[in-house]
């Protein structure tokens, strides 16, 4: 067994290998296992609907409903979602969402909160 350089983001040594990338059990971070990849994530400005940075821990308005695949309801426009985590993929935005729990949101549907 290959011995895996501890988490970049949070210095954990439970990371494990999961489709070409290695992925940290603990705080959700990917990174490539030759270090390239990390760099490159760190350098990606995400924006919102209206052009503006966002930056873990901001605070985001959702600007449209969203059907919720399993719920009753979609999350409706002007929900406030506090303490967002930005990470890499499609749906780039990590938060927790009141009614609905952990949820994964594309930053084209929100709007930061100044």
């Amino acid at each position: 067994m290959q011995k895996i350089d501890p988490c970049p983001s949070c210095e954990s040594p439970y990371g494990y290998e999961m489709d070409g990338s290695l992925v940290c059990p603990e705080c959700g971070f990917q990174w490539s296992p030759n270090g390239d990849e990390n760099q490159n994530f760190e350098s990606r400005e995400i924006r919102d609907a209206n052009g503006a940075l966002l930056n873990d821990g901001d605070s985001v308005l959702v600007i449209k409903d969203l059907p919720v695949k399993g719920a009753p309801k979609p999350i409706k426009a002007g929900t406030k979602v506090k303490n967002i985590r930005l990470v890499e993929g499609d749906h780039d935005i990590d938060c927790k969402i009141p009614g609905f729990g952990a949820m994964s949101l594309k930053s084209e549907f929100v709007k930061k909160i100044l």
